[in-house]
């Protein structure tokens, strides 16, 4: 195909005729794979006489086209002509043109998308295929073209891109020790030129910041790490914070400020000085897996750069209070970080100390008081105001959530010397004539300091006469923001544990707080709804004066809830249920179905936004996609259904109607594929199945639509589903027994779950809990399965590598023998002769090593098993297995021994647990540092990321063996099997001792020849644990079957 009907065919990509456009595209699709097709393209994006926007559309299918099949080897054979490998000559061509094309390209769209394209190549090519890149950007940089050097500095970000992840720093290494000297003798030079409105210097500079920025994610090149990198970078870097822009080289409009090149360069001058510090300068919290390569760069950099990096911030943000300088909000919340990394060191909090009263009041207070921004958000999207200001992760890159962190390592870590000035100041700020927004500032910080506030000693016991003169008063406030600050105030203090003394102060503000729900302002009453949910939780007297009321504050919380589709509110809910449960029984149905038709409304909404282009494989990209709002309302509407379901089982008339009204929920959201609420759709299944210990007829269609997603887009979910369909076999057996269909699917999902090469040793172990339910709860009525379980079981085993998946292996070949002793035995042999024997022989093995069967149900299964055995017909016994048949009596005896101890040991992690249930209001608690205050704190944030560190660590070197092929087994057999406390099984009930003394019984009648053998091998000690045992089982010990 000729350039010009090649290049008519794009432009009628972006036609507004849908049938042209779609005719065009399926046309590109046929002709995408032939040779010379991207060297084609690459000469239509060059050529000046094409309209921009065909070139634009050819330059957007050029990265597609890489950023999928560049990898591709040239044997690769694919479906899709055009998702075939991409040839020698076009891979030739691209690496040619590339560079130029960027030079020469009038457009910055097509620049994104050729720029793509190569951070894709070079992460494929460079440097064996590519051998000549670092050559050919080093040319670029130092042309005097400035179009050229602008390309090189692309290039530079994009070779820099393509390694950003690895964790071997090879590569990273050999590119910035090439190219960075050039890059920041750029930036240098570009310094020396006065600030101006033209973009070309600051753009320049913004991309070779971020090429900084973004070589060191992982690791700090020997290079940058020497004075030869760090003194021009570092020099840089404090010019370009230092640098005093002039009012004319910005735009006047604040938020075209914010997006001008000059302050998104400086944004990038302080990302590099923060990441620089926060995890390779900070020597008191680097973790012990990076001492050996950064300690000495660390003791350097806290030394020498972090107290003028400091200086210079707060020089910075004295100019920016002070009014004669203005600071963009990232770079506000870039200084907020550093200063919050300066807290814990020693010696950076030494000079940060004399400031932190002065920062506090007057660069992060401002932050926390009700500003003009906070108005207009309250003003024109109150949802919005409530979704920022009360969820943590909806603007944790903010100055506002900065400063907010900076204020809790202040009270947590340096405790004796700040605690006490802060609360002081936001006293002296109630006190004095402040401004309502000053009051809403003092208030913001008495909330957010709330759980430390609840923890301190000599502040706790003050907080109802706080609550009192301060609080109280502002729920009559004609300004709403207080009255919804006073709402969150009392929440906090009530959440963490505040004590009434007076029985008055308490119903004032719960009547305060309960009239806000009524508030004619949205963001007052949700914060009217979170503080009363904690008041219920907190105090008896206020949950009794609800409870006749609860069916309205229901209401109106589901109200709330339908018209904004906020998450937060879901939790409220939750909460009424749980603690309304007496008075809500009568309307549950009717709330189910008003919470059911709510989850289906944004269930459709969620199912309708657009999938993630499938062409879009670059990270940032895929994580931009999409509005999760509706699935996350959607969750937690699941959830509150799931409490209500929970919340009624003492009535199974009642669940038995809610559950007919939540099936087709969880019907439509099966059918629709949804799979981000596939984890609450199946919860909703499991509790309702197994609570009510049935499954109705109109519950059997969400078991095939279940099969038929695990068998097609949902595979990976074998771990959610599992609970439910073992609640289908358990409970729907008969069902099942009737459906050869059904016990087909079961089948399959074992079968896929071991063979499968999608699916991992977790979806192993699953599946072989699917299979062992099948086999206990299905006896006689799956014999045509038998033989494909064993043979899949076998296969399993030559593959398993984790202890958990050769125990749970092992224990479907168990249950295979348990379901039926002779016809199991006799397919081993079928299988493969001698089989049984090398099944016996890992199942002794097990049964000698205490540690290879370390649970009740192992024992147990084991005990059951063997005795079925005992009872075995002679004839039937497999020649190989003739020999040491009499040693089942004596493991039989192994597993009794270690019985008891596995009983003990399960009841006690039961009491721990329910113990750490009883604690789950501790695990939010603040620490606060009331000892000395000028040595390093180490904290459990310190602690998670040393823990990060050194998982990485283990993960990198495992990576390393498996690539130079050596043994990466990191111990795996000595890996803890654990009781799994809510795995319940048939054999439950089952009294091991009371079976054993009955088949050792029919052992002596059936066989005497093997009896006899069996019991004159006992040893002694074994023969005094067999009395034991027959003993046990004359008596009635219900705890025995655990």
């Amino acid at each position: 195909m000729d350039l010009q009907t090649l290049s008519n065919l794009f432009s009628t990509t972006y036609n507004p005729d849908p049938n042209v456009r779609k005719a065009a595209e399926l046309q590109i699709r046929k002709i995408g794979h032939e040779e010379g097709m991207i060297t084609a393209l690459l000469q239509i994006i060059a050529s000046d006489n094409t309209d921009l926007a065909t070139r634009q559309a050819c330059s957007v299918w050029v990265k597609n086209r890489v950023s999928s099949t560049y990898a591709l080897g040239e044997s690769y054979v694919s479906a899709r002509a055009d998702k075939g490998p991409i040839v020698q000559s076009d891979r030739n061509a691209l690496k040619a043109n590339l560079l130029p094309l960027l030079s020469a390209s009038p457009s910055r769209s097509i620049n994104v998308q050729l720029a793509s394209a190569l951070k894709n190549i070079v992460s494929h090519d460079f440097p064996d295929r590519w051998p000549g890149l670092l050559d050919e950007i080093k040319r670029l940089l130092g042309s005097g073209n400035i179009r050229e050097v602008h390309a090189g500095c692309v290039a530079a970000l994009e070779a820099v891109r393509a390694f950003r992840f690895r964790q071997q720093s090879d590569m990273m290494a050999k590119i910035v020790a090439e190219l960075f000297p050039s890059l920041v003798a750029i930036a240098t030079n570009m310094l020396s030129t006065p600030p101006s409105q033209s973009e070309e210097i600051p753009t320049m500079l913004h991309l070779i910041l971020k090429t900084y920025k973004t070589s060191i994610v992982i690791n700090l090149s020997t290079h940058q790490q020497s004075a030869e990198s760090l003194v021009p970078w570092g020099q840089l870097l404090f010019n370009v914070v230092n640098l005093n822009l002039p009012k004319e080289a910005l735009p006047e409009d604040e938020d075209a400020k914010e997006e001008s090149e000059w302050w998104i360069a400086k944004k990038w001058a302080y990302a590099i000085l923060g990441r620089l510090f926060h995890r390779f300068g900070n020597p008191s919290q680097l973790p012990s897996t990076m001492q050996k390569e950064y300690s000495a760069f660390a003791q350097h950099f806290v030394t020498m750069f972090a107290p003028e990096i400091l200086n210079i911030y707060l020089r910075q943000v004295q100019l920016y209070v002070s009014g004669q300088s203005w600071l963009s909000k990232k770079c506000q919340y870039h200084i907020f970080s550093f200063f919050t990394e300066c807290v814990k060191p020693k010696s950076t909090w030494t000079l940060l100390k004399p400031h932190f009263e002065t920062l506090v009041s007057t660069f992060a207070f401002p932050h926390l008081c009700f500003t003009p921004t906070k108005q207009a958000l309250w003003e024109n999207d109150p949802v919005d105001y409530i979704r920022v200001s009360v969820d943590e992760y909806e603007s944790y890159a903010t100055p506002v959530s900065a400063a907010t962190t900076f204020l809790f390592s202040l009270a947590g870590n340096r405790t004796k010397t700040t605690f006490m000035p802060i609360l002081g100041f936001i006293n002296n700020v109630l006190r004095s004539n402040s401004t309502p927004q000053q009051r809403f500032g003092a208030l913001n910080m008495t909330a957010a300091l709330g759980p430390w506030i609840m923890k301190h000693p000599e502040v706790a016991n003050n907080m109802e006469q706080f609550i009192q003169q301060f609080v109280t008063p502002e729920f009559a406030s004609p300004e709403p923001y207080l009255r919804g600050i006073a709402c969150e105030v009392v929440g906090t203090v009530a959440k963490h544990g505040l004590e009434w003394n007076s029985e008055e102060n308490l119903n004032s503000n719960f009547r305060a707080i309960a009239g806000a729900l009524d508030d004619p302002e949205f963001p007052v009453k949700v914060h009217a709804a979170l503080s009363l949910t904690e008041l219920i939780v907190s105090q008896e007297t206020v949950r009794n004066q609800v409870a006749p009321q609860v069916g309205k504050v229901i209401q109106d919380l589901l109200k709330m809830s339908d018209e904004t589709d906020l998450d937060i509110l879901n939790h409220s809910m939750e909460v009424m249920v749980e603690q309304f449960q007496e008075e809500l029984l009568p309307v549950a149905a009717q709330l189910t179905s008003r919470l059911c038709d709510s989850y289906l409304r944004l269930a459709r909404e969620s199912a309708s936004h657009e999938a993630p282009d499938s062409n879009s494989n670059d990270l940032e990209s895929v994580m931009a996609e999409g509005d999760d709002d509706k699935t996350y309302s959607a969750m937690g509407v699941a959830k509150t259904i799931w409490t209500i379901v929970t919340s009624v089982d003492s009535s199974p008339e009642i669940l038995a109607q809610i559950q007919e009204i939540i099936i087709p929920v969880i019907v439509y959201t099966l059918e629709a594929k949804i799979l981000d609420l596939l984890d609450n759709v199946y919860d909703l299944v499991d509790t309702l199945t197994f609570k009510l210990r049935s499954i109705s007829p109109n519950m059997w269609p969400v078991f095939e639509l279940t099969y038929n997603l695990f068998k097609n887009d949902a595979i990976d979910f074998l771990e959610e589903m599992l609970p439910s369909l073992d609640n289908f076999i358990s409970y729907g057996a008969e069902t099942i027994k009737q459906r050869p269909d059904y016990k087909q699917m079961l089948l399959d999902i074992y079968t896929t779950s071991i063979i499968s090469d999608h699916l991992g040793e977790n979806d192993r172990v699953n599946g072989c809990k699917l299979a062992e339910s099948m086999l206990l709860n299905l006896r006689g009525h799956i014999d045509d399965s038998l033989q494909v379980m064993i043979v899949t079981t076998f296969k399993g085993m030559e593959n398993a590598s984790t202890s958990s998946l050769k125990l749970a292996l092992l224990e479907v070949a168990i249950n295979c023998v348990l379901y039926n002793p002779s016809a199991a035995l006799t397919l081993m042999e079928s299988t493969q002769h001698g089989s049984s024997r090398v099944f016996f022989e890992k199942w002794f093995a097990a049964i000698n090593n205490e540690k290879l069967l370390p649970r009740v149900h192992d024992k147990k299964l084991s005990i059951v098993t063997l005795t079925t055995l005992m009872e075995m017909d002679p004839a039937s016994i497999p020649e190989p297995l003739r020999e040491g048949w009499p040693g089942i009596v004596a493991g039989a005896l192994k597993l009794f021994k270690a019985f008891p101890k596995a009983v003990a040991d399960r009841k006690a992690l039961e009491e721990a647990m329910q113990d750490d249930d009883d604690d789950d209001d501790l695990e939010d608690d603040k620490i606060l540092n009331l000892d000395g205050d000028d040595e390093d704190v180490w904290d459990e944030d310190s602690a998670y990321l040393e823990m990060l560190a050194s998982e990485g660590a283990r993960l990198r070197a495992k990576s390393e063996k498996l690539a130079a092929g050596e043994d990466a087994d990191d111990d795996s057999d000595d890996e803890t099997i654990e009781e799994e406390l809510g795995y319940i099984s048939p054999l439950d009930d089952v009294n091991p001792y009371t079976v054993f003394k009955q088949s050792l019984t029919a052992f002596q009648m059936r066989n005497p020849a093997g009896y006899q053998a069996a019991t004159t091998a006992l040893n002694v000690e074994e023969q005094t644990l067999l009395m034991e045992v027959m003993r046990i089982a004359d008596e009635p010990a219900p705890s025995i079957t655990a």
